[in-house]
């Protein structure tokens, strides 16, 4: 494990004046063997102000000062990216709109949590490779890989025949749109001054919150008129015109050679990457999200498979950390980030907000398709509150509007599990919009936090680190409170159909396709069709307080942040 001081080498100097730590790459040769993870990733030099002769000269790219492209290519090379930032984005907003449509054609309504849960363990288990793989073969190609990688995800999805095909195909785009998330920041900080990438997360961010306000709605639209499969097929063909001008706009951009290492081999190129790592994250969160997505639904909470899977996921992550920490030459994660207490504090507020609100989006179309006979069209409709209120809320700084966020998102959730009783109008479907408004002010506070603690050498990394802990979160968020509402479901409506007098075996079969398919509740007589619908409610609620929980330990972590000196 590193040292107290390497672990203060990170830091800026705190509120009263302490000197800042010394050079952290002169101390850790004689402190720890992973000394190049946490030195400056510089902004990559000398890239040629015209895109042709950049490629042409490669070998430009491995000098240690920075040169920028013309504004002219450098908008090219924008407009290639927001074409995946768009789509994907309105990828993200028409799952969470379509997912019980989609899940229900396949009669797997139960499972309809991995058509999202897929997507970020694609997109954990791989995030951290690309930024490095782009080091050693260059930015574009990893980019026309992953736009590669969307397309066919998004491709199989469309064409799918089961519920395990349409998941195969979220993996693949949630690897793909992980790489392009991480790949895009890292051209931001090649090809752009350090003073204006800011500006340019920022354009990325409007970029990527008007797809999301787009993609349910426009999802919803596509699934009650051409059909859901459209929505997925009809994004291949965006992704595979996005290979082309990337080929053509994107200059590749690697790590100085310096950083890269010299050394040859399959040995050294695993050394470079810690694919063990990702791949140990990876299936560390699968093998803890199993369970939840079971338990109560295919198999009791008491039986054997549950803890089995449980241990094997905490032996895993127990893996991981020693990996991270003594075995990896260039460690996925450096777990020495998480040794200073407000970057833990940080990581884990992030998580929490992440956790709520992606949790939130994933239950308010399946309440008003379970309650109002909702089209997926108006279903979808009924996101957009939360997304505007998340874009709006994208401003603000550090742990005053972190508390201030997440007591008003706390407020949003906890009227939600109040007043969503079942037959919920328009005015209070704007219960959403405090979480959504309150999620969006946190997330930018929580990236303020980052950069007041960590000195601006290892910035890179510590937000990379951020990046990890939001989808954790998401993946958390989702699979807690789709277990918990699924097993209350069950439990109350056999109590009810129970007490109507029907048979184990009509009570069995009423349940098991209750929460497969969306249209057989629509289809059940009357007095059947409020005993169902009654349970989903008392379950939504009760992932509506899941949700609160994540959003008051938020609240808690925030208020244990140390303000700093901007």
């Amino acid at each position: 494990m590193p040292s107290p001081d390497e672990t203060t080498s990170l830091l800026h100097s705190d509120q009263n004046g302490d000197a800042a730590s010394a050079d952290y790459d002169a101390r850790s040769d004689s402190h720890s063997p992973h000394q190049d993870v946490l030195t400056k990733i510089p902004t990559i030099g000398d890239v040629s102000t015209d895109i042709e002769a950049n490629k042409a000269a490669p070998s430009s790219n491995d000098t240690a000062e920075s040169a920028k492209i013309s504004t002219s290519s450098l908008m090219k090379v924008a407009a290639v990216l927001m074409i995946g930032i768009f789509t994907s984005s309105i990828d993200s907003s028409l799952v969470l709109a379509t997912h019980p449509i989609i899940a229900s054609e396949f009669d797997a309504l139960e499972d309809s949590s991995w058509l999202f849960v897929s997507f970020l363990l694609g997109g954990v288990a791989t995030q951290v490779l690309y930024a490095k793989l782009s080091d050693v073969y260059g930015r574009r190609v990893l980019l026309v890989f992953c736009y590669a990688l969307f397309g066919i995800g998004c491709a199989i999805i469309g064409l799918s025949q089961s519920m395990w095909h349409a998941v195969l195909g979220r993996v693949l785009s949630g690897s793909g749109g992980s790489g392009m998330a991480s790949l895009g920041m890292v051209l931001a900080t090649d090809l752009v001054p350090l003073r204006d990438v800011a500006s340019w997360l920022g354009y990325i961010n409007i970029v990527s919150t008007t797809g999301r306000s787009i993609g349910g709605p426009l999802g919803g639209f596509l699934a009650d008129t051409v059909g859901w499969r459209w929505s997925f097929s009809g994004q291949a063909p965006l992704f595979a015109a996005a290979m082309v001008a990337s080929v053509f706009f994107i200059p590749n951009t690697k790590a100085p050679e310096s950083q890269r290492g010299k050394t040859k081999g399959f040995k050294a190129w695993l050394s470079r990457i810690d694919l063990a790592g990702s791949l140990l994250l990876g299936v560390g969160a699968l093998l803890f999200m199993l369970p939840l997505e079971i338990g109560g639904v295919k198999v009791p909470w008491t039986h054997p498979i549950i803890f089995v899977l449980f241990g094997a996921g905490i032996f895993v992550l127990g893996v991981f950390v020693i990996n991270e920490s003594r075995w990896a030459e260039n460690p996925a994660f450096p777990l020495r980030l998480i040794m200073h207490r407000d970057i833990f504090l940080s990581y884990l507020t992030i998580c929490c907000i992440a956790g709520a609100q992606t949790s939130l989006m994933y239950f308010v179309p399946l309440y008003f398709q379970v309650t109002a006979g909702a089209s997926n069209t108006l279903a979808g409709l009924h996101l957009t509150p939360a997304v505007v209120g998340n874009a709006v809320g994208g401003t603000g700084r550090y742990k005053a509007v972190i508390l201030g966020s997440s007591l008003l998102a706390s407020t949003g959730y906890t009227l939600l599990a109040i007043r969503w009783l079942g037959n919920t109008n328009w005015w209070e479907s704007l219960y959403i919009v405090p979480g959504g408004f309150g999620s969006g002010m946190a997330g930018s506070a929580v990236f303020v936090s980052i950069n007041a603690v960590v000195d601006p050498a290892h910035k890179a990394v510590a937000t990379s680190g951020l990046q990890l802990a939001i989808p954790i979160g998401m993946l958390l968020g989702v699979t807690a409170g789709s277990a918990v509402m699924l097993d209350i479901v069950q439990k109350v409506v056999d109590k009810k159909l129970l007490d109507i007098g029907l048979s184990l075996e009509s009570r069995t079969e009423i349940i098991k396709k209750s929460i497969a398919n969306v249209d057989y509740i629509r289809q059940l007589p009357d007095t059947l069709r409020d005993i169902v619908v009654g349970g989903y409610v008392v379950g939504l609620r009760a992932s509506f307080s899941v949700i609160l929980v994540f959003s008051l330990t938020g609240l808690v972590t925030g208020f244990l942040l140390r303000e700093r000196r901007l």
